[in-house]
């Protein structure tokens, strides 16, 4: 029976991987229709409300001490996204979610408190160095703002972390996305308010949030309840294949041979960094 749950939960992982970037294939598609920046305002507005639908939460009782955590999760969340999405116009999704790996394990290198974690970061960086076959087609300002996104996703770990453990349930993470929404929605309006008004943009953007956020996080939610952190932070670093397969099916995005040794450089770095580390953080990314 224990079997079975462990097996379910792996599944469950996997639907919320799949659903994630397949959402992150919607807003490359959406790109013809209107800016990344929009995209994230309509995946971050759908996702809050539908969140703060289903928790309810009760914002009076909630201390200063929990806003502020609260408040933090929603600016990175939101760098998080911004960034992701502007790398995403640039370049190809399995290159994106690769770089962009980097900053979670990173950060579980450094928890592992270990020397020999720093060997997987060195596998990792030779893997990335080889998606471009010496970078010459890789975008560098794309570059630049994956490896933000990767920064932005070590911080959410910890300020996620921080409001799990502050905020009962996940009416915090429903409030951070809030705040998400709060944020970008004025820097949208301005770039690009007809798209607001648009039937299938807003249908797009609908998609985008179920697909990248909804699902993902309640996936991922039933499966942490059945499976330890270290095993599902194994799960969550074959992140950057689903995307290429993902990126090769729905978006027609090639890879050369190098660049998909790259990939699998860094999964495996991934996985021996989060294995080095023990039990971590999750380097979950249900609203990235």
């Amino acid at each position: 029976m224990q079997r079975d749950g462990r097996a379910s939960a792996v599944a469950l992982v996997g639907l919320g991987l799949l659903c994630q970037e397949v959402g992150a294939s919607f807003g490359v598609l959406m790109f013809g229709l209107t800016n990344p920046v929009a995209v994230v305002a309509f995946r971050l507005v759908f996702a809050a409300v539908i969140l703060v639908i289903v928790t309810r939460p009760r914002v009076r009782s909630f201390t200063g001490r929990q806003w502020r955590g609260i408040v933090l999760l929603g600016v990175v969340l939101t760098t998080m996204n911004v960034a992701f999405y502007l790398a995403l116009e640039r370049l190809a999704l399995g290159v994106t979610v690769t770089i962009e790996v980097l900053g979670p394990l990173v950060l579980a290198v450094v928890m592992a408190k270990k020397k020999s974690a720093w060997l997987w970061a060195g596998l990792a960086f030779v893997g990335v160095a080889a998606l471009g076959g010496g970078w010459d087609r890789l975008d560098p300002l794309g570059v630049l703002f994956a490896l933000i996104a990767g920064a932005s996703w070590a911080g959410y770990i910890l300020a996620a972390a921080r409001v799990g453990r502050e905020v009962a349930g996940v009416s915090g993470l429903a409030l951070a996305m809030t705040v998400g929404a709060v944020i970008v929605m004025p820097a949208a309006l301005v770039i690009d308010a007809p798209a607001f008004i648009n039937p299938t943009i807003i249908l797009l953007g609908l998609g985008v949030a179920v697909l990248s956020s909804v699902i993902p996080y309640t996936a991922e939610l039933f499966a942490l309840r059945k499976i330890t952190e270290s095993t599902f932070s194994v799960l969550m670093s074959l992140g950057p294949a689903t995307a290429s397969i993902v990126g090769w099916l729905v978006l027609g995005q090639h890879l050369t041979m190098l660049e998909i040794a790259g990939i699998v450089l860094v999964v495996a770095a991934s996985m021996g960094a989060v294995l080095a580390a023990g039990r971590t953080a999750p380097p979950a990314e249900p609203v990235a």
